[in-house]
Order: C-alpha cells, then sequence, then structure tokens
C-alpha cells in the first residue's frame, strides 16, 4: 500500500464498556510512616476516555466518524465523560445513564513517568438499560460501514451474541476485542482481535509458530470467524483467515505504555476496512498506529497524519 485512504465519511458504531481514566501524576519523596508504601505528591490530574470510548477517540482522531453506545452511571464521572467526548466534532456518544451503577473509573497513581498503582471502580449495567441500548443498536446499524463491539468484560455487552447476529444480517464487518474464555459468544463474527495473552488464554501455550498456527485456525474454524488477528506485543501481528497466514513484524521503536494499544489496533482496522482497504492492508497499517501509540503515556490516540509521517518515515 503506497497512499492511506482517506477516511472522512467513513461511519463506524462502536459498543461496548466505556471507562473513565483518571490519572494522578505527582512525585515520590518519601515513604509513608504508616506502611512501607511510597507517599505520592500529587500535583497534576488527567482524565481520558477509556475503554470502549478509547476506541471511539481513537476513530475520531483519524478523521472517520464515530457513533459510541454504550451506560454510564448518573454520576460526576459520567457527566466527565460525556464532556471529554463532546470535544470530539465527529464523534456522537449515545450513553445511557443508569442510576442502579457508578461509571466505571481507572484510576492510576503516576510518578517519574511509571505507575506505582492502579485502582478499579466498576458495577455491571441493569437489565433495563441494556435492553434499551439494544433498541439504539438496531436504529443506529443501518447508519454504519462497520461495526465495533469493544468487551471489556464490564457487563455492558450481554447482547453480543445478538448485535454480531444482527450485524451479519445487515452485511456489516462486525469487528470484536474479546474478553474472557468464553470465545462462543463471539461467533460468527467478521474478525476477532485477541492480543497474545487473551488468546493464550482461551486456546492454550503453544511451542513452536506451527502449533501457533493450527490453534488459531481451529479457533477461527469453529467460531466461524472470517478471520482471526492475534496482536503479540513485540512479535508483532498475525492475521489468520482461511485461505492464509500473515504475518506483519513490529516496528521497532521505544515502548513507554501499552494500555490502550488494542483500542488502537481496532479503532484503526475498523476505518481501513470502511475506507475500502482488504485485511492485509489494514493490519499493516493498524501495526504502524499500535507502534506509534505505545510511545505515548496512557491511553492515547493516534492521528491520520501521524500515520502518513510514519510510513514516509
Amino acid at each position: 500500500m503506497s497512499a492511506l485512504p482517506v477516511f472522512a465519511g467513513c461511519r463506524i458504531l462502536v459498543v461496548g464498556d466505556v471507562m473513565l481514566d483518571r490519572y494522578w501524576f505527582g512525585d515520590v519523596h518519601r515513604i509513608s510512616p504508616e506502611a512501607p508504601v511510597p507517599v505520592l505528591k500529587v500535583n497534576r490530574v488527567d482524565e481520558r476516555p477509556g475503554g470502549a470510548a478509547n476506541v471511539a477517540r481513537n476513530i475520531a482522531a483519524l478523521g472517520a466518524e464515530a457513533t459510541l453506545l454504550s451506560v454510564v452511571g448518573n454520576d460526576e464521572a459520567g457527566l466527565c465523560l460525556e464532556k471529554l467526548l463532546g470535544q470530539h466534532g465527529n464523534l456522537t456518544a449515545l450513553l445511557h445513564r443508569d442510576p442502579s451503577v457508578s461509571t466505571i473509573i481507572k484510576l492510576r497513581a503516576i510518578a517519574q513517568q511509571q505507575q506505582l498503582l492502579r485502582i478499579d471502580f466498576e458495577t455491571p449495567p441493569s437489565h433495563e438499560v441494556l435492553n434499551a441500548a439494544l433498541e439504539d443498536y438496531r436504529v443506529q446499524l443501518p447508519l454504519a460501514d462497520v461495526v465495533i463491539l469493544s468487551d471489556y468484560g464490564k457487563g455492558g455487552l450481554a447482547h453480543i451474541a445478538q448485535m454480531i447476529q444482527m450485524a451479519r444480517d445487515a452485511g456489516k464487518p462486525v469487528l470484536v476485542d474479546p474478553k474472557g474464555e468464553d470465545y462462543a459468544r463471539y461467533q460468527g463474527a467478521t474478525l476477532l482481535t485477541p492480543n497474545r495473552s487473551e488468546f493464550r488464554q482461551v486456546a492454550g501455550g503453544w511451542r513452536d509458530e506451527a502449533e501457533l498456527n493450527v490453534k488459531a485456525q481451529s479457533l477461527r474454524a469453529n467460531l466461524q470467524l472470517d478471520a482471526l488477528l492475534v496482536t503479540r506485543s513485540e512479535d508483532g501481528m498475525s492475521l489468520y483467515r482461511a485461505d492464509d497466514v500473515q504475518h506483519e513484524p513490529t516496528h521497532t521503536r521505544e515502548v513507554f505504555d501499552v494500555s490502550g494499544a488494542g483500542d488502537t489496533v481496532i479503532a484503526t482496522l475498523a476505518v481501513m476496512l470502511a475506507a475500502g482497504a482488504d485485511l492485509p492492508d489494514a493490519m499493516r497499517i493498524a501495526n504502524r498506529a499500535a507502534g506509534i501509540v505505545v510511545g505515548k503515556l496512557g491511553t492515547a490516540v493516534v492521528s491520520r497524519e501521524e500515520i502518513v509521517k510514519d510510513m514516509e518515515g
């Protein structure tokens, strides 16, 4: 691929678990007298959309149109998330408020660019709110070029099997970022994008590349997927389809923070497919985007301009 497609006008529907990534940055100069733990003197607080919200933010940063469908609590963190997402003109956030839950927060304490601690706040959404979200999905589906189901295992995708079936019936490619050990609910998706450890959790370990290929193709066939993409950190990415296997080596660069890299990968794949690219080309560009984003601290995004510059470099 010599040139990057134009993503303006590409429409991606993102459904999944959203969260607020909150960062406390500061300095550590002493150990607490109360317990053998460092004392962090906070000098800066940063907040960013996380989970499926970070996927949508990555789509918007690439210049495509993102519609995000999810559930938040009726609380300060939910309002904060709404406000952050509202800063992107090409991102529409349809967030159902569930007063019975708290918006998911991942709080990270960071000193000298090292994470000291992460604290999670979360409760699963109610059945009624999930049913309302499914109705929104029914309405939004015909407007999308590609669908992303971003599963963080927090309960927001209880209807995922039905959502995949609806997308396939509508002729829409559906990309799934999976979680947990039960992949049966992802059956029939166009593409599944587990990372290496997530894939190992489901398929078991492997001794060599040949055994990995057998396990990947077996999982792809059993789940009736068009393709399976395993992201493998420093070993790049591997794309498994019925007729072939393609491997894309990683672009060597300094790794600063891998959090959110999977969000960037699936967002880039979706906009590439929506722009008419084939899967191998989409994988190559997603691999470049991941290489750029791991050089940034925290959940971050990659712009189309950064990818173009990286291709020229």
